[in-house]
């Protein structure tokens, strides 16, 4: 089990200025609009929890998303439920479970929660079409846990090797493999460390060794082609997606670092300030820390400041192709720390949204359109490509 900042089973979630009314407010919005972190959440779905909320306890708001979960499973699993139906119900299953879980499971409920989560997305997919592959890869005595799902008719296949961010989980990558398969291109979903199932439960800068141990498992795949990788980082795995692009760049036709961290972010001027922002729904201080493995804040600036890959000078080596994304009005992530990027090292691209909040978004560019319209395109380009 991954250790929480500091979490009893009866704390209040924190983070913003919302009450109790607003919060309950914000989440239906969202879930209305389809937004991170509700995506996938349908409105009646998130209207009959909140009905069974009437406090801020962690406990409460994980217990009611994990009511509505249960009524999916059970659809799931009535017996002659065509495959295509109960598929269905397990993906909305898992939706509902992994967002009572989030941002962190810190609260008995929010653990339960996340196992739940676990076991019905494995269900789900189980009944994907062509199958989605758990792996389970050797490292430092424990595993790295991990999805690949390949399209069914390109051997060797091209990979986008995805990560998680600090409170999606790998299985927030793999649901959503379909949109890089019908491209041609498979999927490699893996958790960030110092989250879900990583094996390695408190992030260190060096915490990179992780996703070399995948790249090496890659490579003995002979239905992967390991000479066309892209890492995509979203939102906190943007930094890993960074370094990346430095010390592995001999196997990566590139990395994309969308709304990642690279220096700005760790210092002790901006980490507080954006830990109380409502562009994050709440417990952003707790999920944080928890990656950490701090308690209190001057813990967490502590560890924080070793991670500056300014500070590292690893920023003026060569380094893969990049794609840099963001928001200019981004409150979680300063949008400085793309320029820093551009201002140090080989010569990258970038796509600002002037109007874009976190990893650029804004109603002109949701989510969907970003992936659609910049990422994907610049992914499929690199992985087509010559070897740089």
């Amino acid at each position: 089990m991954h250790p929480t900042a500091a979490g009893a089973a009866d704390e209040l979630i924190t983070g913003g200025s919302r009450s109790l009314s607003e919060l309950k407010q914000e989440v239906q919005r969202r879930a209305d609009r389809n937004m991170p972190p509700l995506g996938g959440i349908g409105s009646e779905d998130a209207r009959a929890a909140l009905a069974q909320i009437d406090s801020l306890g962690r406990e409460q708001w994980a217990q009611a998303w994990s009511n509505i979960a249960e009524r999916h499973l059970a659809s799931a699993q009535q017996p002659g439920t065509a495959a295509d139906v109960a598929r269905g119900h397990y993906w909305r299953a898992w939706r509902l479970y992994h967002f009572a879980r989030w941002p962190v499971e810190n609260s008995p409920a929010k653990q339960r929660a996340k196992q739940r989560a676990l076991e019905t997305f494995r269900q789900y997919a189980r009944l994907l079409e062509p199958a989605m592959e758990v792996v389970r890869i050797p490292f430092e005595g424990r595993e790295i846990a991990a999805y690949l799902r390949l399209p069914a008719d390109v051997r060797p296949s091209p990979i986008v090797f995805g990560i998680a961010g600090l409170d999606s989980r790998k299985e927030d990558i793999a649901a959503y493999s379909d949109n890089y398969l019908q491209h041609g291109i498979g999927l490699f979903a893996i958790d960030l460390p110092g989250t879900g199932e990583a094996p390695i439960e408190t992030a260190t800068a060096d915490s990179d060794r992780m996703f070399s141990a995948a790249l090496d498992y890659l490579a003995t795949r002979p239905d992967v082609d390991a000479g066309r990788i892209v890492v995509q980082g979203r939102s906190w795995s943007g930094y890993w997606a960074a370094k990346l692009a430095h010390t592995e760049r001999a196997r990566l036709r590139g990395t994309v670092v969308h709304g990642g961290p690279v220096h700005g972010y760790f210092q002790p001027d901006w980490l507080p300030r954006s830990l109380a922002t409502d562009e994050y729904l709440y417990d952003y201080f707790q999920a944080t820390a928890a990656l950490f493995g701090a308690t209190t804040m001057e813990g967490l600036l502590e560890r924080a400041r070793k991670f500056s890959l300014l500070d590292s000078g690893l920023l003026d080596q060569p380094s893969a192709p990049m794609l840099l994304v963001n928001g200019a009005r981004d409150s979680q992530i300063p949008i400085a720390d793309i320029f820093v990027l551009l201002q140090h090292g080989d010569a990258k691209e970038a796509w600002v949204n002037p109007a874009g909040g976190h990893m650029g978004r804004s109603p002109q560019w949701p989510s969907p359109a970003i992936f659609e319209k910049v990422v994907m395109p610049w992914m499929l380009r690199r992985l087509q490509s010559a070897p740089s």
